[in-house]
C-alpha cells in the first residue's frame, strides 16, 4: 500500500494521526461544532421548528408598513409573507444542506470520472480531458452557475446541477494532479515489477492514495456551496415559490424591510456567514492535519 495509507514515523496511520491533530486544533474544534450544529438543525428541523414551513396563516396581521412585534408564539416574529420567522430560519438550513451536499456529491462525481481518466490514462486523453477542464476553469464560478441554473428553469434540481458544474473542473484538476504525484512514487515501480496490472495498481493504490486531498477540497466546497446556493436563490434562479424557506431568499425579501425590521435581513445573512465559516475552518484544518508541510 501507497505512502499516504501506510503508518507514519510514529507508528500512527495517516488519518488517525490526522484526527488525533485535529482534536488539539481549536479553529478544528470550532470549525466541527458549527457544522454539528448546522446538521443537526437541518437533519432534525421538523422537531425543532414549532410551525410548519412556509405557511401564511398569519397573512392577516402583515401590513404594507408594519409586522406584528415579537410574541412567545412567534419569538422572531413574522416574515412579510405571514410565516414564522424562527421556522423559516430552521427550515431554511435543512435547503442548504440538501442542496450543498448533492451539488457538491454530483461535482465530485464528475470530477472524480474527469479526473480519474487523466490521471489513469495519460497521454491524449489527459490533453483532452485538461483542455475541458481549461475551458470550464476560464468561466466564472457564479456566472457557469447563474447560466446552467437559467437554462434549466428555477427548481431545486437546477441549482443542484449549476453549483455542481462549477465544481466539477475543480475536483477533476486536483484529482488528476494527486494521481499523477501517486504515479511517480516507488511503491507504484514496486507493484509494477511485482507483475500487478497497471488498472489494478491504478484502483487499488493510486485513486486511494490520490483521495486526500480531494475530500478536502469537498469539505472546502460545501462552503461555497452553501454561499452559491444564497447567491443564486438571491439572483431569483430558486424555487418559484416564494414562501419556500431558503436563506438567500429571505435576504431578498428582508431588504424590502430592511430599515424598520432589520433582522429579516441579518439573521439569514449570519446564518449563511456562519455557516460557511464552520466548514472552511474545518476544510482548512484537515488540510493541515493531513499535509505533513502545512502541520504547525
Amino acid at each position: 500500500m501507497g505512502p499516504q495509507l501506510a503508518e507514519d514515523e510514529t507508528g500512527t496511520s495517516l488519518w488517525k494521526g490526522a484526527f488525533q491533530r485535529l482534536r488539539r486544533n481549536p479553529s478544528a474544534i470550532i470549525g466541527g461544532i458549527i457544522v454539528l450544529a448546522f446538521i443537526v438543525v437541518a437533519v432534525f428541523a421538523p422537531l425543532l421548528a414549532p410551525y410548519k414551513p412556509s405557511t401564511t396563516e398569519w397573512a392577516n396581521q402583515i401590513t404594507p408598513s408594519t409586522l406584528p412585534p415579537f410574541s412567545p408564539e412567534h419569538p422572531l416574529g413574522l416574515d412579510s409573507f405571514g410565516s414564522d420567522f424562527l421556522t423559516q430560519l430552521i427550515y431554511g438550513a435543512r435547503q442548504s444542506l440538501i442542496i450543498g451536499v448533492v451539488s457538491t456529491l454530483l461535482g465530485l462525481a464528475g470530477g472524480a470520472v474527469l479526473g480519474g481518466l487523466a490521471g489513469a490514462i495519460g497521454g491524449w486523453v489527459d490533453t483532452l480531458v485538461m483542455r475541458i477542464v481549461d475551458i470550464l476553469l476560464s468561466i466564472p464560478a457564479l456566472l457557469l452557475a447563474v447560466s446552467v441554473a437559467a437554462i434549466m428553469g428555477r427548481r431545486p434540481e437546477a441549482l443542484m446541477v449549476a453549483i455542481a458544474a462549477a465544481q466539477v473542473p475543480i475536483f477533476a484538476r486536483l484529482l488528476r494532479a494527486s494521481m499523477m504525484k501517486q504515479r511517480r512514487q516507488d511503491y507504484v515501480l514496486a507493484s509494477a515489477s511485482l507483475g500487478l496490472r497497471p488498472r489494478t495498481i491504478v484502483m487499488s493504490h493510486v485513486v486511494p492514495n490520490s483521495l486526500g486531498p480531494v475530500i478536502v477540497q469537498a469539505t472546502l466546497m460545501l462552503a461555497t456551496a452553501i454561499i452559491e446556493v444564497a447567491a443564486l436563490s438571491y439572483l431569483g434562479l430558486g424555487a418559484p415559490d416564494p414562501t419556500v424557506a431558503e436563506w438567500g431568499r429571505m435576504l431578498v425579501k428582508g431588504q424590502e424591510r430592511l430599515e424598520s425590521y432589520p433582522l429579516l435581513t441579518v439573521l439569514p445573512g449570519l446564518c449563511i456567514a456562519v455557516t460557511a465559516l464552520g466548514f472552511t475552518l474545518l476544510g482548512e484544518s484537515l488540510r493541515e492535519a493531513l499535509d505533513p508541510k502545512s502541520r504547525r
